[in-house]
């Protein structure tokens, strides 16, 4: 094993950057990425607008209430058990991968691609590939709050992790045993350097944020909402 490490490490290091992820990716079997969190990279990663629309551009009329409340409520009533199921089916179906990172108490992000169909043991199988010490037991959680992943036999996309989520890594013994620290590497030194890649051409997000039930709500309000000409938007549509 430290040979092939040895090996790939070797092999990466003559290539740009999309050639060395192409060939841990055909050592792994999935393609990965690798980033170290720090407060430049988050930075970076979030793009704001630097426009703001004036205050009387929210504002909210009575016809402007009127017809997001009556859109709903029509929504709600004709929308059938069997035309839900037929959307989450096409929803599924327009899925075609889950991206998950999973993210090392030293602060280091290990990005991969998977299907939707594809189950979380999946996940577990490729970090065992990956850590520096695969013969520790580990866990996997998400969090606020803090979850702990119990059923690996789940596909990604009835866990909620399609199109892609945050997962944490943890190992499953107390650190007072002695058989790790906190200050040594969780993944491969080979594994580790990927982060050093130049990825400048590409977009890098750090953060999965999947919307609160309440902002979903209001999407499919806007979505049905009888159209009316106007120059403004309402108050609670600020973004």
């Amino acid at each position: 094993m430290a040979s092939k490490r040895a090996r790939l490490s070797t092999s990466v290091e003559a290539e740009s950057a999309p050639a060395k992820l192409e060939v841990v990716a055909a050592e792994l079997g999935h393609e990965i990425r690798v980033f170290l969190a720090t407060s430049q990279t988050k930075h970076a990663a979030l793009t704001t607008s630097n426009e703001d629309d004036a205050d009387d551009f929210y504002d909210l009329t009575a016809e402007d209430y009127y017809n997001l409340i009556s859109s709903r409520a029509e929504s709600q009533i004709l929308k059938t058990q069997k035309m839900r199921e037929a959307e989450a089916v096409a929803c599924r179906e327009r899925l075609n991968k889950a991206v998950i990172r999973v993210r090392f108490p030293d602060d280091y992000i290990l990005e991969a691609k998977f299907q939707p169909t594809e189950t979380i043991q999946t996940l577990v199988d490729l970090l065992m590939k990956v850590v520096a010490q695969p013969n520790l037991p580990f866990y996997l959680f998400t969090t606020p709050p803090k979850q702990r992943i119990a059923d690996l036999s789940k596909d990604f996309y009835t866990a909620g992790f399609a199109p892609g989520a945050n997962v944490y890594f943890s190992y499953d013994v107390p650190e007072s045993h002695g058989l790790y620290t906190t200050n040594e590497p969780f993944l491969r030194e080979d594994i580790r350097i990927l982060s050093t890649l130049d990825l400048s051409q590409e977009q890098i997000d750090l953060e999965y944020a999947a919307p609160k039930p309440a902002l979903l709500e209001a999407a499919s309000v806007v979505v049905n909402a009888k159209p009316v000409v106007r120059s403004t938007k309402p108050k609670w549509f600020k973004r």
